[in-house]
């Protein structure tokens, strides 16, 4: 079954990483959550998403991120949503980059609906 170690909250650099990795990944995953970040290595995709197309992945992004820029985050989920329609992406008015207690909302209710019964 799944464990929840395959589950990964990473930032930016992290983020973009847990991303690819994810998608990539040769193992059936339960979720990915992705962080104020972007789909590294875009061009790789879908043809290298082959196992977790169906995987749901929880992307957040502030729409004042002065280190990886919204529209960044934005295009690389419209480039997932063509393969993967399981993905959401949630934007938080205002914020940089970094984290507010709505996105941690989120995040939990994620978790909560994806985690092993």
């Amino acid at each position: 079954g799944k464990q929840w170690y395959q589950r990964r909250v990473r930032v930016s650099q992290g983020g973009a990483i847990a991303r690819y990795s994810g998608l990539a990944c040769q193992k059936k995953l339960g979720g990915v959550i992705a962080l104020s970040c972007y789909l590294p290595l875009r061009n790789a995709f879908p043809s290298s998403c082959t196992l977790n197309k169906d995987t749901p992945i929880l992307m957040c992004h502030g729409s004042s991120d002065p280190v990886v820029q919204f529209r960044f985050g934005q295009m690389s989920s419209i480039l997932i949503n063509g393969f993967n329609p399981t993905i959401k992406f949630k934007t938080y008015p205002g914020l940089t980059h970094g984290a507010c207690a709505e996105e941690f909302r989120d995040i939990k209710q994620f978790m909560t609906e994806h985690s092993p019964k």
